[in-house]
């Protein structure tokens, strides 16, 4: 079924313990999340494998989870493995073969003020079909990104390593002026002014065929998918860094590409109009994203352990 925005919609969707009908997952105008933000969630991709439908890291994807509502003091009310067993009836209740997941908990109707634990905590799971974050071409092609003049939030103002709604209010901005100025994407500085992250991706550079990554510093969210081509690098040999990346290595690096569960591994083909090396998809980087691909999709070994096969489960629909 066509939704009215930019992605098809499905049929179900999950929220504590039972499907509902998509048209039915609605709020109340005075939800605390609509005034306040007040919302933890994930991005999880289904892959379609030779064995059936795959989902990437469900379980790290979901550990995730656990942590951001912790740090917010919400109670899921649910276990990371009837989450992980819902996932997997979601897919199989709207009859997806490969979709992108987003479980989210959230403060609904309850208090007017600012205080969050008067409101109670609704807990949703949603699916639908998408295809590259960036556009189709962009895997193969790369993209045009800017440094953004939004920069991310310093340490200890609000948690970076909690993928939390109102931190996205930031992302916005940065992905807005990017877009506005003829972009793709943006890459925000951090307050001390070195190269933080994008709207909602991670970043890597190759330099003498060094891979380079900012260091988990206060202000990134530790993406999952940063932590596999780290994993992917070091099992082909690559020398790795985490360090401080100055605004200025961006200019020098010879490939640049971004990382997240929806934009996967993206090449940068230029940064402010700057050629990154020879304007197109580095070598390294286009053999970090097959192997990372060749894994999700079933093409490779998964000697991780990250894909979850789905199984067929029996579905509650209330």
């Amino acid at each position: 079924m066509a939704g009215a925005g930019s992605f098809p919609q499905t049929e179900w969707i999950w929220k504590d313990g039972e499907f509902i009908p998509w048209e039915s997952a609605t709020l109340h105008v005075m939800s605390h999340v609509v005034h306040y933000g007040s919302s933890v969630f994930e991005g999880i991709r289904c892959y379609r494998t030779p064995e059936g439908p795959a989902i990437f890291r469900l379980d790290d994807h979901l550990r995730r989870m656990e942590d951001s509502a912790r740090v917010y003091r919400m109670e899921l009310g649910h276990s990371r493995e009837t989450l992980a067993e819902a996932c997997e009836a979601l897919i199989v209740q709207n009859g997806l073969e490969e979709c992108y997941i987003r479980p989210i908990a959230l403060r609904g109707l309850g208090a007017a003020g600012v205080n969050p634990l008067l409101s109670p905590v609704e807990t949703y799971l949603v699916c639908w079909p998408w295809g590259a974050y960036l556009g189709a071409d962009a895997l193969e092609q790369g993209v045009d990104v800017c440094v953004s003049s939004w920069q991310r939030p310093a340490p200890n103002t609000f948690p970076a390593l909690a993928k939390a709604g109102g931190n996205y209010l930031s992302s916005q901005l940065i992905k807005m002026e990017a877009v506005t100025n003829g972009f793709a994407e943006g890459i925000a500085l951090g307050p001390g002014g070195l190269v933080s992250e994008g709207s909602g991706q991670n970043l890597f550079l190759v330099r003498g065929g060094t891979l380079i990554t900012p260091a988990m510093e206060g202000t990134i969210l530790g993406g999952i998918t940063r932590d596999c081509v780290v994993k992917l690098a070091q099992s082909l040999g690559v020398p790795v860094r985490e360090q401080p990346v100055p605004r200025e290595m961006l200019y020098m690096a010879d490939e640049i590409f971004m990382t997240g569960t929806a934009a996967e591994v993206t090449p940068v083909r230029s940064v402010d109009r700057i050629t990154v090396g020879a304007g197109r998809a580095g070598a390294l980087t286009m053999r970090l994203q097959e192997e990372l691909l060749g894994v999700a999709q079933g093409r490779l070994p998964d000697p991780y352990g990250w894909r979850t096969l789905v199984q067929q489960r029996e579905a509650i629909v209330g």
